[in-house]
């Protein structure tokens, strides 16, 4: 018992975010690193100032590729899983603080100096990759709550159980309606409810939506008989399951939709950074 509970002193960062791991220690590493960069911009003895192309530019050039092609280890490193100093959550608040760094040591590193050059590309790619970041971090924020607020302690599994269950018993109530009203539930039944682009998913938009379809079916300016108004009744559980698992997926998709962009940027980044550091060599 009393290892036990020495081991649960000696860890109490469990539970804290990576953004304030270790009492934002990253952040103070990311800061001190900006300001050592600018302070050394302002002080070195470069004439008119330095650039890419000074002793300057080349330290501040090294340390951002560095720095860069360690941040895109991340992916990598999360298939192990290790405990302390290099923890997974202790490597994420690097990568998030010293990622922000480069803005600085980037930029200082071109001298405020662009152009339609792979320079620049380089350059704009990371500010890209950046920005991702950026987004990523806010959703990673913001959504797990929302999420499991809209799942309301039910699972996947049982949001879709349920909503087969719904289907069940709209397949048997529709069997004694007019034909064209029975026509609509079976297709609205038949209908993929879950098949739609990003767009669709990001935008909870799902236009051609038969369940909906069907409700409006039904006139609203003569009176329901007792089967029409059970199927009403299901339709409109229906569509309020299928609202509660199509929310659900829009906040999958704006948690995951960032990737889409912030690897592949990645990757381009190192491409145009290898392009980048050969031009400089070979021109040097």
């Amino acid at each position: 018992m009393a290892t036990l509970a020495s081991e649960r002193q000696g860890r109490p960062t469990d539970h804290e975010s990576f953004l304030v791991h270790k009492r934002f220690r990253w952040l103070w590493v990311a800061l001190a690193l900006s300001v050592a960069a600018t302070a050394g911009y302002f002080l070195a003895d470069v004439k008119p100032r330095p650039n890419g192309g000074s002793w300057y530019g080349y330290v501040l050039g090294t340390v951002g590729l560095l720095l860069i092609v360690w941040l895109a280890l991340l992916g990598v490193r999360k298939r192990a899983m290790t405990e302390g100093r290099w923890s997974l959550k202790a490597w994420t608040s690097a990568h998030v603080y010293l990622g922000l760094s480069l803005t600085v040591i980037a930029t200082l590193h071109a001298g405020f100096q662009l152009g339609w050059n792979v320079h620049t590309l380089a350059y704009a790619l990371m500010m890209l990759v950046i920005a991702s970041g950026l987004y990523g971090i806010t959703v990673y924020a913001r959504l797990p709550e929302k999420l499991s607020n809209n799942r309301a302690e039910m699972s996947k599994r049982q949001m879709i159980e349920s909503l087969a269950a719904i289907d069940r018993q709209l397949d048997a109530a529709a069997q004694p309606l007019a034909r064209a009203e029975s026509d609509r539930v079976i297709a609205a039944l038949e209908q993929d409810a879950f098949r739609a682009g990003v767009i669709a998913r990001l935008a909870n938009a799902y236009r051609g939506c038969r369940t909906a379809r069907a409700l409006r079916g039904f006139s609203a300016d003569r009176e329901l008989d007792a089967h029409e108004t059970r199927v009403v009744a299901l339709l409109e559980k229906r569509a309020a399951q299928l609202a509660q698992i199509r929310r659900q997926m829009q906040l999958r998709a704006q948690l995951d939709v960032w990737l889409y962009l912030h690897i592949p940027a990645t990757v381009a980044l190192l491409g145009a950074l290898t392009a980048h550091v050969v031009s400089v060599f070979f021109y040097w």
